[in-house]
């Protein structure tokens, strides 16, 4: 998607983040709001939505996904070529770290119908097939970045979460941006 490529966190973002989470999400709109708890289940969100992908299955993100995301996905996917539609599936055990990039409250302009929003950018890297070298008692050195053996397999997935949060209206997470990429053509 026409999305910059996040690949690194941001110390005044991160606070940022902190704030709004602890400071106005927590006590104004969600008093369970948790952040940890937000992104175990977005890495979730992520293994499911990107199950889908590959087999172009997008009657299945219905739901989890904007509709107007939905169109630009479909749009985008069909150019793929199958070996690039497989890799857009991760296994959340495959994804070694991922941080929130920004959180981000809105409000509509209309004074009468205040609509309130909350959007989450999460960044996730992923290794594929992690899981299996944890199982098989392999450690991936720190600098794995570095060496052409894992350069192929990383991966980055950004992806941005909205729900509204206006009094009396019930909604859930929904996915409304979605990239992945190479972490060896973002350094190229």
């Amino acid at each position: 998607m026409n999305f910059p490529e996040l690949v690194w966190p941001s110390l005044t973002k991160s606070l940022k983040n902190w704030i709004l989470a602890n400071l106005i999400i927590r006590p104004y709109f969600d008093q369970e709001f948790n952040i940890q708890d937000f992104v175990l289940g977005s890495k979730q969100a992520v293994e499911t939505v990107s199950a889908y992908l590959p087999k172009g299955d997008f009657e299945n993100l219905e739901g989890l996904v904007h509709e107007d995301t939905i169109k630009e996905l479909k749009k985008n996917i069909t150019s793929f070529s199958l070996k690039h539609r497989q890799e857009l599936a991760v296994n959340k055990e495959d994804i070694y770290f991922s941080f929130p990039y920004q959180i981000g409250v809105m409000f509509s302009d209309d004074d009468e119908n205040q609509k309130r929003f909350v959007e989450i950018t999460m960044v996730y890297h992923v290794l594929r097939g992690l899981q299996e070298l944890k199982e098989q008692g392999i450690v991936p050195p720190m600098n794995m970045g570095l060496l052409p053996e894992y350069r192929e397999k990383m991966f980055i997935c950004n992806y941005r979460f909205i729900r509204e949060f206006t009094k009396g209206v019930e909604c859930q997470w929904v996915i409304n941006v979605l990239n992945h990429f190479k972490l060896a053509d973002y350094t190229s």
